[in-house]
């Protein structure tokens, strides 16, 4: 990912120099649980909460604390971790008696990592400052593989000082760290990066039922195109989804529909044509009318083998 206007920003002090943070973590998804993995292994203290208690059990195992509501989270952490599934889960965290605006304070920062609008996430950065506290937007590219293999990319939009505050914690989590330059660019970038994800798939698809309508069996074409020169990152790990979906979805329809309706509204607010990512589109709703909404959405090859009379 590039960064700001010329000004990309890749730090990390040595682990040494660094001072062991007190941090809060609210949403222990499949992504947010494996970053409070990492932190908890980085030695950091974290106290975390979930709607769901159960997804929070390995990680209290491993040190992490829990907090009864959101409020207690940002009320016990210096720096708080935001990572839930969209615009609507981020008001739910943040808002009320019990949310995480009514636990901040003069000096904390908020690290919301969940892919919105970026509109709608500078208005919560406007509210976090009225706190006293401040906000980055820091969404994250890779996969929960690519999390864990230590690969993961983060871009960071908000204000310099406040990122140079948080770089350290966040190579904590991914080696590469990108200031991309305001609140809200962040998220930009995440979504311009996720529309591709998407297209890329389909096409992928599109080679593979290619070739195995020609007579070449699924996995040698799954072979061949993974190790050849389309093979990005994400075909590398996400090419033999056309084998077997996951058992849990790494980014199921829903999230990845999500994303793609951010970029058509961006790209209709700034004239630019979108016309693979509207295809793309039609595929996930497609996929939803199938009844795969909660299949991860490589699940798009499935809904273009039906149409040509492939079965998985």
């Amino acid at each position: 990912m590039s960064g700001e206007s010329g000004l990309v920003a890749e730090f990390g002090a040595p682990e040494r120099e660094r001072d062991m943070a007190n941090l809060g973590f609210v949403g222990l998804g499949v992504m947010g649980s494996e970053m409070v993995l990492r932190l908890l292994d980085k030695g950091h203290s974290v106290t975390g909460y979930n709607r769901s208690k159960g997804k929070a059990g390995r990680l209290m195992e491993k040190g992490m604390k829990w907090a009864e509501s959101p409020r207690d989270v940002a009320a016990a952490a210096d720096m708080i971790f935001v990572m839930v599934t969209n615009s609507a889960a981020v008001e739910a965290v943040m808002e009320g008696a019990e949310g995480v605006l009514a636990g901040l304070s003069s000096g904390k920062v908020l690290i919301d990592m969940s892919t919105v609008s970026p509109a709608f996430s500078r208005g919560m950065a406007e509210k976090v400052r009225g706190k006293g506290a401040d906000m980055v937007d820091a969404p994250v590219s890779g996969s929960v593989i690519t999390l864990q293999e230590g690969k993961l990319s983060v871009m960071v939009g908000g204000h310099k000082a406040t990122f140079e505050r948080v770089q350290g914690l966040l190579h904590d989590i991914g080696p590469k760290v990108t200031y991309v330059g305001e609140n809200g660019l962040a998220l930009v970038i995440k979504i311009a990066a996720n529309l591709s994800l998407a297209v890329q798939m389909l096409a992928f698809s599109e080679g593979v039922l290619l070739a195995e309508k020609s007579g070449i069996a699924r996995e040698v074409a799954v072979e061949v195109l993974t190790n050849s020169a389309i093979a990005s990152p994400m075909i590398k790990y996400r090419g033999t989804f056309v084998m077997k979906l996951p058992d849990e979805a790494w980014f199921n329809v829903n999230m990845m529909q999500k994303d793609m309706l951010l970029a058509l509204e961006l790209g209709r607010a700034l004239d630019v044509p979108m016309p693979t990512t509207a295809v793309s589109n039609e595929f996930l709703t497609a996929a939803r009318g199938m009844g795969l909404v909660q299949e991860d959405f490589a699940v798009v090859f499935d809904v273009l083998a039906s149409m040509c009379g492939v079965k998985r």
